[in-house]
């Protein structure tokens, strides 16, 4: 359910949330994302004011009633020391931290910047925590192809079509809800509207456009309450992102896989790692199929298996040379 900014925001805050939706276009989800983090800055500037009393419950402060003078008494310690608090009274870790430091650098940006509310930005030189840098968890060949072959039951077309995008298309869980029947194309290709209301094209191998066929031929038509959603539930509505979620899970679980922190992002980690490493997919290509907005977020995927390492000391010329003896 989407956050009701317009009810809970101070204007100035309200306007740039319009912004991002419409003149940025970020998706419901992403605006309303925004707007918590904002919301719990401001929250902790307010009781580190002594704006509110000191036993107030913190989700119970109200942030409707900030002017453009509290903007305006903003400082980088102020930032640094919400940081601190985000750490340590609320056990946020390095990855959710830059998030809030980007969400606060936008606004920041935008008031001073843009609308020209304050003469400079108070946290110009606020730095992102590091974050640890973990390779993406993934699938190997041989249990994507389990993952396939264990798919069974009443819906076994409309499931293993689902599973063969996820592992052949890299698709987002929310990208597969939304697909429709319309968006297969006679050209072999497929319409994605991924984050941010962003449209890209898919090419379908053989694989997904076999599944596919197979799947349409008992899609059910009658009943059915949105009559363009391509995945069907067993109730005739369009298969929410819970849904698909609690499909995949089940055949993880059959395989053996659902206790070990798998799920519908790491079918999509799969997709990607599988192009690159057994396909030798260029990343800047791979970039384009995922959707994603900067190489750097596709560059995790260039990591090597331990088997490309073997192959590589394998392969250096001076691998089968031996110290001559005596």
């Amino acid at each position: 359910m989407s956050v009701r900014f317009q009810d809970e925001a101070f204007p100035i805050l309200k306007k740039y949330l319009y912004y991002l939706q419409t003149v940025r276009q970020k998706s419901v989800k992403t605006v309303d994302e925004y707007f918590i983090d904002l919301r719990t800055f401001f929250r902790y500037l307010k009781r580190a004011r002594k704006l509110v009393p000191d036993d107030m419950d913190f989700e119970q402060i109200k942030i409707d009633d900030i002017g453009i003078e509290l903007l305006e008494s903003v400082t980088l310690n102020d930032a640094y020391e919400y940081m601190n608090y985000l750490q340590r009274e609320r056990g946020n870790k390095a990855a959710a931290r830059s998030r809030k430091v980007s969400s606060l650098r936008g606004f920041f940006n935008y008031i001073s910047k843009k609308e020209h509310y304050l003469s400079r930005n108070p946290i110009d030189e606020l730095e992102t925590p590091k974050k640890k840098k973990a390779l993406p968890k993934y699938l190997s060949l041989e249990q994507s192809i389990e993952l396939l072959n264990a798919v069974e039951g009443e819906h076994k077309e409309r499931d293993y079509a689902i599973l063969t995008l996820f592992l052949n298309c890299g698709l987002r869980v929310s990208e597969m809800a939304g697909l429709n029947y319309t968006d297969i194309r006679t050209d072999n290709t497929m319409r994605v509207l991924g984050k941010g209301n962003k449209e890209r094209v898919v090419y379908l191998n053989s694989a997904c456009i076999n599944a596919i066929k197979d799947y349409m031929k008992v899609r059910p038509v009658d009943g059915v309450k949105d009559k363009t959603a391509l995945f069907i539930s067993r109730n005739n509505n369009r298969m929410s992102v819970k849904t698909i979620q609690a499909m995949v899970y089940k055949y993880l679980e059959k395989i053996g896989l659902s206790a070990q922190g798998y799920s519908c992002h790491k079918l999509r980690h799969t997709a990607a790692t599988l192009m690159y490493q057994h396909g030798g997919v260029d990343v800047r290509v791979l970039k384009e199929v995922l959707g994603h907005e900067n190489l750097a977020t596709t560059e995790i995927y260039t990591h090597l298996s331990s088997e490309q390492m073997k192959n590589a000391a394998d392969l250096n010329p001076l691998s089968k040379i031996n110290r001559k003896k005596d």
